[in-house]
């Protein structure tokens, strides 16, 4: 079992991920009788391309995110 410390990498895509899922969703909600702006999607498309806004976040933090070196055991 591993016992390293967690990335900052992972550390910044989680928290990145969690706050644009959280954004999306509000934005979702304030909107959700208007439908102009996911209305130009079909139905069965909508959630697939909804649920790249937060992939793309985490994506981009987590390559933004300096790397934390590992230390190695046999050192």
């Amino acid at each position: 079992m591993a016992t390293a410390p967690v990335e900052n990498k992972v550390t910044f895509a989680t928290v990145a991920a969690y706050l644009a899922s959280t954004g999306l969703l509000a934005v979702l909600t304030a909107v959700q009788s208007d439908d102009r702006l996911i209305g130009f999607l079909p139905t069965g498309i909508a959630p697939f391309a909804l649920a790249l806004i937060p992939a793309a976040v985490t994506f981009v933090s987590g390559w933004a995110a300096k790397h934390s070196p590992r230390v190695s055991a046999i050192d």
